[in-house]
């Protein structure tokens, strides 16, 4: 039982989420690469305005409920 639980790879949160499986890059064209990058940068710049806006509210929120 215990073999099975570690030969069991460990889900990333991105994939518990039930997004879709890395592409393989073997078949792509140095264009193709290029285009995904391009891609993977986008969603990035979109999580990290994500967490910017979370951060934000948080920060309000804590100086709202801050005991003086």
């Amino acid at each position: 039982m215990i073999e099975d639980e570690e030969a069991r790879p460990v889900k990333t949160a991105w994939a518990a989420a039930g997004r879709v499986e890395k592409p393989p890059l073997d078949p792509l064209s140095v264009a193709d690469l290029r285009a995904y990058i391009a891609e993977l940068q986008a969603e990035i710049a979109r999580a990290e305005a994500a967490i910017a806006s979370k951060d934000g509210a948080r920060g309000h929120a804590d100086s709202f409920f801050r005991i003086p």
